[in-house]
């Protein structure tokens, strides 16, 4: 990890420091999302909190330790990192985990309020996906489910291409549906989403699954125990065992 590997935006950030603890913090913040990306969180926390400890002042460090504050379900330090990344930048681009925390908190009405602040207007469109996904997920917390399908009912739920946020977006809609008592749209919307889902970042394949009522078996759960029992039956292995 050189550091190189950050967005130029986060390199202009990065200029306000000296050059030699600017490479220092790049290292760190690209072990950050390295590490989130293979789910070690304690790692990943590390690192961003010595990019804060020497970049307090940049918004890129405390959206890091954000992330994986957020991550990890601490949903009041993740918003004050966001709230600090945020108010030092100057962009409201954090604003769906914004008020995604917030609804982690049980804070929903407050999450709504956020949701529907001026600075909505000014998301890009993946952000503004994310931020529709997030509200339809508070309006079915709070028992209001037509408000759930509705607030997805956005421009890109129509749209054929795919896109980074399709199999979200697609399955966000199904379990809207769902709620709703629609099994056979939600199922449609499921297989959508898993069919746009290359990075499995949802269980679409699972929930389609189970509306079809298939049962999914891993046939390699009890393999080590079946080859254990080959080589030495005597310890209670019996021939023909449960291979699932």
């Amino acid at each position: 990890m050189t550091g190189k590997e950050l967005d130029r935006s986060v390199h202009q950030q990065l200029r306000t420091l000296s050059k030699e603890n600017a490479e220092g913090v790049a290292q760190h913040l690209v072990m950050v999302a390295a590490l989130l990306e293979v789910d070690d969180l304690e790692s990943a926390e590390a690192h961003a909190e010595t990019a804060v400890r020497r970049a307090g002042r940049v918004p890129a460090a405390r959206e890091a330790l954000g992330l994986v504050a957020y991550r990890k379900g601490e949903w009041a330090r993740a918003l004050s990192e966001f709230r600090t990344a945020r108010r030092l930048s100057g962009s409201s681009h954090l604003l769906a985990l914004m008020v995604d925390c917030e609804r982690g908190l049980g804070r929903q009405e407050r999450a709504l309020e956020l949701a529907m602040s001026p600075e909505a207007k000014t998301l890009a469109v993946e952000d503004r996906v994310e931020l529709a996904i997030v509200i339809s997920g508070i309006r079915r917390d709070l028992g209001q489910l037509e408000a759930s399908q509705q607030a997805l009912q956005i421009p890109q739920l129509k749209g054929s291409a795919r896109k980074p946020w399709s199999a979200r977006l697609s399955y966000a809609y199904a379990e809207a549906l769902l709620a709703l008592g629609h099994d056979d749209d939600a199922r449609d919307w499921f297989a959508r989403a898993a069919d746009a889902d290359d990075e499995l970042e949802t269980d679409a394949a699972e929930r389609l699954a189970e509306l079809d009522g298939v049962i999914l078996t891993d046939l390699l759960d009890g393999e080590e125990d079946d080859d254990e029992g080959d080589v030495a039956p005597a310890q209670g292995a019996a021939p023909g065992g449960d291979a699932r």
